[in-house]
């Protein structure tokens, strides 16, 4: 049962244009294909394997939302969460300490939405100390005694990862000691440049012995550690989205093939099993996959990722290292539409009235009136239209008694509301489609 805060995220999303970030299974349609072999996957890495996932799909196929709907799977089974947009300026892939950043700055958990690294790191020394309170040698009275133990502990499940990076146990042993004599600013250092934030200060880092920032290398072996950390706080791994991975294609072609290298290198790490408890899922449109821009300018990344597409799309393998998304049908847009507007009855004032005036009949008129104004292009109409139906429809007809959308709407779609696919969709296909303003 969708509770009415989770009912109440969800429509605010869809009102704003954007992909709600939990709740997706309440209107999920077209995801049956993958759900089971999706889910035996993140079963596998809870049995602390690992696993790597392409997706591929043209702009409104459903990318990002069948990755944010496998992220709500993987919570529910003890995952905590993670998703980084690919850019050339804010998340360049070549670099990949931009990307454990951008990360751990959207770590989540099902207690903590968002910004849990904290958290997770507070939540492991606690767990810690429990075990060492377990074992029954020392009292919790005994504090000096207590964090040498945890230290030694620490330091001992740590050890593999401080033989590549010292410096990930020296600043969380830092960390504990400025909690326990008080520098609070010096913990907030220490947490910002664990996570690999810029501009930490000088001194947070001379209390914990360590220089620098983190680089390219570092951050693999972070991230390593950041699996240790959850799995000892009895978190079932990590599920990691790298969104928008054909921006690649855009910037300039010595950090095209460095994004690409390191691209090919995340895979193979995760191949090594060097990353237990990690699951990798990334989003590509097809030209990325199949374009001279792509994956086929480093070959060895090519053969890693290669799928034959060339059968039927019925026979499609769910278990493949990619898999691919087909466009929008007309009925699965009708589909979630009337998905949508149940979930929106549930908390609208007038929940009989929004289901009887914006009934199955016109959200198909809707999502016909969109997809038509969008050159017929189903495929990129899923965003808008949902838009349009919460933001200009259901919302009137719950606010207002009188309003019938058959009678006082029409639909419109302005470019400033529009992403460059759906404008483009929009374009004149033809020259006599174009009109031509004439002086008199």
């Amino acid at each position: 049962m969708i509770t009415p805060a989770r009912r109440h995220e969800i429509i605010d999303a869809l009102r704003r244009g954007t992909v709600p970030r939990r709740g997706l299974e309440t209107f999920a349609v077209g995801l049956e294909p993958f759900a089971n072999a999706l889910r035996a996957e993140l079963e596998t890495v809870c049995r602390g394997g690992s696993a790597f996932k392409a997706v591929r799909g043209e702009y409104g196929s459903g990318k990002t939302f069948l990755s944010r709907w496998l992220a709500t799977e993987a919570t529910k089974l003890g995952f905590a969460t993670a998703e980084a947009q690919v850019s050339e300026t804010e998340t360049p892939l070549h670099r990949l300490e931009t990307v454990y950043r951008r990360l751990l700055e959207r770590l989540s958990t099902a207690a903590t939405p968002g910004g849990a690294f904290r958290s997770v790191v507070d939540g492991w020394f606690y767990a810690m100390e429990e075990d060492v309170l377990a074992e029954g040698a020392i009292s919790e009275e005994n504090q000096e005694e207590l964090v040498a133990r945890t230290n030694a502990l620490m330091e001992q499940r740590l050890a593999e990862i401080t033989r590549t990076a010292p410096s990930f146990a020296a600043a969380l042993r830092g960390y504990r000691q400025a909690l326990l004599q008080g520098e609070l600013a010096t913990a907030d250092g220490l947490i910002a440049w664990l996570a690999a934030q810029p501009n930490v200060a000088a001194a947070a880092k001379r209390f914990a012995g360590i220089k620098g920032d983190i680089d390219h290398f570092g951050a693999l072996s972070f991230l390593q550690g950041l699996l240790v950390m959850l799995r000892d706080s009895g978190y079932k791994g990590l599920f990691v989205v790298l969104d928008e991975v054909e921006t690649l294609q855009r910037v300039r072609r010595d950090v095209r093939d460095k994004g690409l290298n390191a691209l090919r290198q995340l895979i193979d790490e995760v191949d090594s099993g060097r990353y237990p408890g990690l699951y990798l899922l990334m989003t590509g449109t097809p030209a990325f996959f199949e374009g001279p821009q792509g994956i086929k300018r480093l070959p060895p990344l090519a053969q890693r990722l290669h799928v034959d597409f060339q059968t039927d799309v019925r026979f499609d393998n769910p278990r493949a290292v990619q898999i691919r998304l087909g466009g929008f049908s007309h009925e699965k847009l009708c589909a979630v539409g009337v998905r949508v507007r149940d979930v929106f009855a549930h908390h609208a004032d007038r929940p009989e009235r929004v289901v009887s005036v914006v009934d199955d009949a016109y959200v198909a008129q809707l999502a016909a009136a969109v997809v038509g104004r969008l050159g017929g292009k189903v495929g990129v109409a899923p965003r808008i239209f949902l838009k349009k139906l919460v933001g200009e429809v259901l919302d009137r007809v719950d606010q207002f008694e009188d309003f019938d959308p058959r009678q006082h709407y029409a639909l419109t779609l302005g470019a400033e509301e529009l992403s460059w696919v759906e404008q483009q969709a929009t374009a004149a296909d033809d020259v006599d489609d174009i009109a031509l303003e004439m002086d008199p």
